[in-house]
């Protein structure tokens, strides 16, 4: 069962929140949406999930139009980023409560719990309490509960924001896991976390001031972006102002080889370069048709197996990430930058950085 949102919009008291929203998640993919606070995305899960009604436009389930009908009446499980286990029961009672309440068998229900709690790795936990628990165990339970009672759309709303690194880390590996072993559930997952969101996505709807900016998968939305705010938030990335000239583009003085092909010469553009692709000093090796920036270091932080240099090139900022150096750059220190030709991309001109 896919979901489907036929020109979705919510207000409140006349204030959009959600501003048409068309989009479409096929049955057995997982559809990150992804974007900062207010951009739309929880609201979104939320008009899927029966929490919000539309006041245009239609949410459909398997092609069913279900904008009217309750939450109960959906058959979606959901996970939300509280938790929200009940503290005074078991963990096997938290996860059968979905079951009981659609009047499920006991003998069915106590199969369902197990399978569930067994497919999260919980099953040695089923006597504890809540408070018995870790966050990611908890989470872990809460994640069984929605299983159980076998949807076929699964939401998530930041299900991994109040658990820290290390177990974010191994409950999207579980997340991965569990979407392998249900090839046929539907998941719709809101996330404000890049990472998040290119670990687990088959593809990413980006959402930014209630609305639809881009959507693809994670690889097509991080090299080939089409907007520079899809470029800045999916990954990060040095975002430059540009005129385009006939073979190239010029920046800061500098004439440089990108791709120009479709953008009209003269015309005013935003250059996308990712920091992993910039290097430091170019050697031989990188050959004549390397692109080069100098400019002045004003800032530099060591990130274990990177550094990152932040350069200052004619008043705008210029992030490089290179492998950890054994004498790295200072403040004040004039260094040159390159990027091959084919690690650049040209968008329509758009906010950069500076």
């Amino acid at each position: 069962m896919g979901i489907r949102f036929d020109s979705v919009t919510v207000a409140y008291d006349g204030n959009v929140v959600l501003d048409a929203l068309d989009l479409t998640v096929e049955p057995g993919e997982v559809m990150a949406l992804l974007g900062p606070s207010g951009s739309g995305k929880t609201t979104a899960l939320r008009a899927v999930a029966g929490f919000v009604r539309p006041v245009a436009g239609r949410v459909l389930l398997g092609g069913r139009d279900v904008t009217d009908l309750p939450p109960y009446r959906r058959g979606i499980g959901m996970v939300v980023q509280q938790y929200a286990l009940f503290p005074h029961m078991r963990v096997d009672e938290n996860v059968a409560f979905g079951l009981r309440a659609r009047r499920v068998s006991k003998g069915e229900t106590r199969q369902r719990v197990a399978e569930a709690l067994e497919m999260t790795g919980m099953a040695a936990y089923a006597r504890r309490h809540p408070r018995e628990l870790s966050g990611g165990q908890q989470q872990r339970v809460a994640i069984a509960r929605a299983l159980a009672i076998r949807p076929d759309v699964l939401l998530l709303d930041e299900p991994l924001s109040a658990l820290d690194a290390q177990l974010r880390s191994g409950m999207l590996a579980e997340l991965a896991r569990l979407h392998r072993e249900l090839p046929d559930v539907c998941m719709l997952y809101v996330t404000h976390d890049q990472v998040e969101a290119l670990t687990l996505a088959d593809r990413i709807a980006v959402m930014d001031k209630a609305r639809l900016q881009a959507c693809g998968t994670p690889r097509e939305l991080y090299r080939a972006p089409t907007d520079a705010f899809t470029a800045s938030f999916v990954g990060g990335a040095n975002l430059v102002p540009v005129t385009v000239g006939s073979g190239g583009v010029s920046f800061a003085g500098t004439e440089l080889k990108v791709d120009t092909r479709g953008v009209v010469a003269g015309a005013r553009a935003t250059l996308c370069v990712r920091p992993h692709v910039v290097g430091l000093e170019p050697g031989p090796e990188q050959g004549p048709g390397v692109n080069q920036l100098t400019g002045v270091v004003r800032e530099i932080q060591w990130r274990g197996a990177t550094h990152r240099l932040y350069v200052e090139v004619d008043g705008h900022t210029v992030m490089a990430d290179v492998r950890e150096l054994r004498d790295p750059p200072v403040h004040g220190d004039s260094v040159t930058l390159h990027f091959a030709p084919e690690d650049a991309v040209l968008l329509p001109a758009g906010v950069t950085h500076e």
